[in-house]
């Protein structure tokens, strides 16, 4: 048996005390002198060593805007239970952090799809650590607070030296928790958060030369609105509909559509006083009644975020058909920059830009195409030190038969497309091969999904997760690793309270994955609603006796 593998000793864990003490120029430096070990971490991965450990905090940073309930987040958080499939590596041990304790039977059903590994094995090596507390703040906050829980976690890495933080997304807070663990975090930089906004995005994209929406950026007011409305519409007078985003918007939460119909045309000029105070009078009121993505935030709020975060305007791209497909990728801790998959995403809301579910791969009209803009916006990202997995958003339209692609967004962490891709890689052991734009497990035979995070119905209510896994199991619903299709299920927790449930469906072609999704809702729905029914009136009675 060969002896452990030696590496280098990284930096203790600190107190929040020692942390406390620090500015942020000197936490940075500790960080940038923690990140240097993560390297040699990843080099060692996958070694069967007892020491490798991983910390997962999938803590949803909100946008102070209209924050999800607690119910939901606890939801949003188990997004990333797929993360427990890595404990099929038979040595390795995994924290995994919550707000409230996750229950045992959702961690049974994740372990079960474990291939070749029992699941009483792996679940000897995985410890959850909750916080217990259900209010909507962001986990990492949550944690922050309370000094005892990070150094309980502390204590469950087995060798710092071989173990690193997997956040859902990095901020300084997440940073500041990678200093009191003492371990390296594997996501990008929050110093480089600014690439990710809507306005750093923009700098990137033109500094890439990949083709973006025509607009304006770092916008903090509604004269800068305004300004940039004006502008758009010089340059483009056909334009029917601007975009108004802020700087740190989710899934579409923070845009909005400004209604640039039959706006008068050719009175730009500031020289024609009368004409251009107008115009500008009427597209600053058309501002004033921006359509909303989400009906939860005031036009005050938004407003105050603009001015407080900034945002841009941009055109909104038509044509003759229009769809919003994204690239994942991912530069290791080695520099590697890696194309790792293609979606087709499913949006809705009222203008059509909130993010539901998604499709994979993306259509092969237009695949290579968004590949190649995308890995040359992923080498500028390289070159400026992003580290991480990221994704890169596009609109593509159709005129006649060409597809036009633009890219719009560059998002700086996991996403909604990230656990549907990595459950499926995890389950069949495949890859993505970008050069054919398809998923190929280890015997070639392709692979595709459909996912959602949002099938939402109030009937669901009526259901517990117990209802769900005898559904899954009455019903043939469960993952068949035989075939290797099938369903998982994902925020199962938030079935009851929410009415809401995400889920992956895996098939051989696109047909048998949006089959296998259809089936899978129907089934779902069809149980959900047979629950509510009305009672057979001598079972009511009898009921009613017995309560009497």
């Amino acid at each position: 048996m060969n002896p452990p593998t030696q590496v280098p000793a990284v930096s203790a864990p600190m107190s929040a005390a020692g942390l406390a003490d620090l500015d942020e120029k000197a936490r940075g430096r500790l960080f940038d002198d923690l990140q240097q070990h993560l390297p040699e971490v990843y080099r060692l991965w996958g070694q069967n060593d007892p020491r490798e450990s991983v910390v997962v905090v999938p803590s949803m940073s909100a946008d102070g805007l209209a924050p999800s309930a607690g119910a939901m987040n606890q939801a949003l958080e188990e997004r990333l239970l797929f993360l427990l499939l890595l404990l099929r590596q038979p040595r390795l041990r995994m924290v995994y952090v919550s707000s409230m304790p996750i229950s045992e039977k959702i961690i049974e059903y994740y372990l079960s799809l474990l291939p070749g590994v029992i699941p009483s094995h792996a679940r000897a090596r995985l410890q959850l650590v909750s916080v217990g507390d259900s209010s909507p703040r962001p986990l990492i906050d949550k944690l922050l607070d309370r000094p005892r829980v990070v150094a309980r976690i502390a204590s469950l890495v087995p060798d710092a030296a071989r173990s690193h933080l997997i956040p859902y997304t990095s901020t300084t807070r997440e940073r500041d928790l990678s200093l009191l663990l003492g371990i390296p975090m594997y996501a990008a930089d929050p110093r480089l958060y600014p690439l990710g906004t809507k306005t750093g995005c923009r700098r990137v994209f033109a500094e890439a030369g990949v083709e973006h929406p025509f607009g304006a950026e770092d916008l903090h007011s509604v004269d800068d609105v305004v300004d940039a409305v004006l502008e758009l519409h010089a340059s483009r007078p056909d334009a029917q509909w601007a975009m108004v985003k802020l700087n740190e918007g989710v899934s579409g939460s923070g845009n909005a559509l400004v209604d640039l119909a039959g706006l008068p045309v050719g009175q730009e000029d500031p020289d024609d006083g009368g004409g251009a105070a107008t115009l500008r009078a009427a597209v600053t009121e058309r501002v004033g009644a921006m359509q909303l993505e989400d009906s939860r935030i005031e036009i005050e709020a938004y407003l105050r975020r603009l001015a407080e975060r900034g945002g841009i305007v941009e055109e909104r791209v038509v044509g003759d058909e229009v769809r919003s497909p994204s690239v994942q990728l991912r530069v290791t801790p080695l520099g590697e920059l890696e194309i790792l998959s293609t979606h087709d995403q499913v949006l809705g809301g009222p203008t059509g830009q909130m993010y539901l579910g998604a499709r994979f791969p993306a259509d092969h009209a237009y695949a290579l195409a968004i590949t190649r803009e995308a890995e040359a916006v992923g080498r500028v990202l390289a070159e400026k030190g992003v580290m991480g997995r990221f994704a890169l958003d596009f609109v593509v339209v159709r005129h006649g038969d060409r597809w036009e692609a633009h890219a719009i967004e560059i998002n700086l962490r996991k996403g909604g497309t990230t656990h549907p891709f990595l459950t499926l890689q995890f389950l069949t052991d495949g890859s993505y091969v970008h050069e054919e734009g398809c998923f190929r497990t280890p015997s070639g035979a392709e692979r595709h999904l459909v996912a959602t995070d949002h099938l939402e119905d109030e009937s669901l209510r009526g259901l517990r997760v117990d209802d769900l896994f005898d559904l899954v199991a009455c019903a043939g619903l469960h993952f068949d690793q035989s075939r290797q299709v099938g369903v998982v299920f994902h925020m199962i927790s938030s079935i009851t309270e929410c009415g809401r449930v995400g889920m992956t469906a895996i098939g051989d072609t696109p047909d048998s994955a949006q089959d296998v999704f259809d089936r899978a809702e129907s089934a779902l729905l069809a149980e959900a609603r047979a629950s509510l029914a009305p009672l057979p009136v001598p079972l009511r009675g009898r009921l009613g006796e017995g309560l009497r």
